[in-house]
């Protein structure tokens, strides 16, 4: 992470991370990439619990992975501008601050995620895939 959030952040800082791996298809016939594809990590930031956006993770994720790949992949492309081949999640990088808010978040409305409990939500959407970091990330 790049600073652990702003000083004095009750909110503290999150971002998923995604693997993902594209292609180089250059326009004229008479170039070539070696190699054409690679892969690289992309990091979204996550919204603060609560505010627009911070439901990503329920939107987006089922028990550790993304619930619609090939979707996220179309939309990948479209952000990179090159032929994404596949789009995966790899972990919520968090620290203790950011963790905190969205658990108390979720604890005050369970029900939007058809859970019973908190831990059962984070299960449920992120699986095992929470990394919890210092500021230092």
């Amino acid at each position: 992470m790049p600073d652990g959030g702003a000083e004095g952040d009750p909110t503290g800082h999150a971002e998923y991370v995604l693997g993902c791996r594209f292609r180089l298809d250059p326009t004229p016939t008479e170039l070539r990439a070696e190699p054409a594809e690679f892969e690289t990590k992309l990091y979204r930031e996550a919204d603060p619990p609560g505010e627009d956006g911070w439901l990503f993770f329920r939107d987006n994720c089922w028990r550790g992975e993304l619930n619609d790949p090939d979707y996220f992949r179309e939309l990948t492309e479209d952000a990179l501008g090159v032929t994404v081949l596949s789009v995966d999640f790899r972990e919520l990088r968090t620290d203790e601050a950011y963790l905190t808010a969205l658990k108390r978040e979720i604890a005050a409305d369970p029900a939007l995620f058809n859970a019973d409990s908190t831990s059962e939500v984070l299960s449920k959407y992120l699986g095992s895939s929470i990394r919890v970091v210092d500021g230092d990330g």
